[in-house]
């Protein structure tokens, strides 16, 4: 009989590391991140790109009409990187760029009826995720970890 226990336990043996990096933050959690995404786009296969990019809908949904460089600022991407993401998300028929009312020049980026949807189901989903990414995390310490996270994009966004 197979032990699947073990079986994880040799895989986490036979895993790389980093060395001195290991110590690192900015390491580990670009480490944790791109675990994360990796995991939950493999198990999210059903909305095209909307997964990758749920951070940024969250972003759209929660501030509706916000023009392109605001959003860009808000997740840390240059401009044209965004637009590029915006330009696939729309073709999805995710989100919509329209000209703000104040600002003809400007651009707003809204959800569309089908990614308020999208995002409400991936909303869902992402809490299932986070849970079992979590697993074993007292909650009082994942609130400490996102404090602690909120400290560190605050510091370099100063």
């Amino acid at each position: 009989m197979h032990d699947d226990n073990s079986s994880s336990k040799n895989e986490q043996e036979s895993v790389l590391r980093g060395g001195e990096m290991e110590a690192s933050v900015g390491y580990r959690l670009r480490l944790a991140q791109i675990l994360a995404y990796r995991n939950f786009e493999e198990k999210i296969t059903d909305h095209g790109v909307a997964p990758r990019y749920l951070g940024l809908l969250g972003i759209v949904s929660a501030n509706p009409g916000q023009p392109q460089n605001k959003l860009a600022d808000a997740i840390g991407l240059q401009k044209s990187s965004l637009v590029t993401i915006l330009d696939r998300l729309e073709k999805e028929e995710i989100l919509e760029r329209r000209a703000i009312p104040q600002d003809r020049r400007a651009r707003g980026v809204w959800l569309t009826p089908r990614g308020e949807k999208v995002v409400t189901e991936l909303a869902a989903r992402a809490a299932d995720h986070e849970e079992r990414m979590a697993k074993g995390i007292p909650a009082e310490d994942r609130e400490r970890l996102i404090e602690m996270l909120g400290h560190i994009i605050d510091n370099l966004r100063s």
